[in-house]
């Protein structure tokens, strides 16, 4: 496992996506530099974290372990239907398009069991503070 800088050892700590693959594959996308924000619905974030601007988390890999710091530097709560363009392509996944944005989060939401027309999502940009 990787070792955390004590500055961030009492940060939350997880991955993105659902899936091992997936949190390996976003990981990647961050260190990269691809991806400066992220899109969870309300549902999970009140049952789990709600990101607040300011905040560091711990990235984990699909194992785990420990990457990289990040620090949410924007935070918007709006209808799916509302996320604009520009933030699909700051998650910075798959083509780029709100096309494959839009049916890849759809997807995601429904093997959540989250997923309803005009539901809540809570749209968070941020940026990379630490590789480790």
């Amino acid at each position: 496992m990787s070792e955390i800088p004590a500055a961030y050892r009492d940060a939350p700590r997880w991955p993105f996506g659902d899936s091992l693959e997936l949190a390996d594959e976003l990981l990647a996308l961050v260190l990269a530099g691809g991806k400066r924000a992220t899109c969870s619905s309300l549902a999970a974030c009140e049952a789990d974290i709600m990101p607040t601007v300011g905040e560091v988390s711990v990235i984990l890999d699909g194992a785990g372990t420990p990457h990289c710091a990040i620090r949410t530097t924007q935070v918007e709560i709006m209808a799916f239907e509302d996320v604009s363009e520009d933030f699909a392509r700051a998650e910075g996944e798959g083509d780029l398009s709100y096309a494959w944005w839009r049916d890849a989060h759809e997807a995601y939401y429904r093997r959540e069991g989250s997923w309803a027309p005009g539901m809540k999502v809570v749209c968070e940009r941020f940026e990379l503070v630490e590789v480790f």
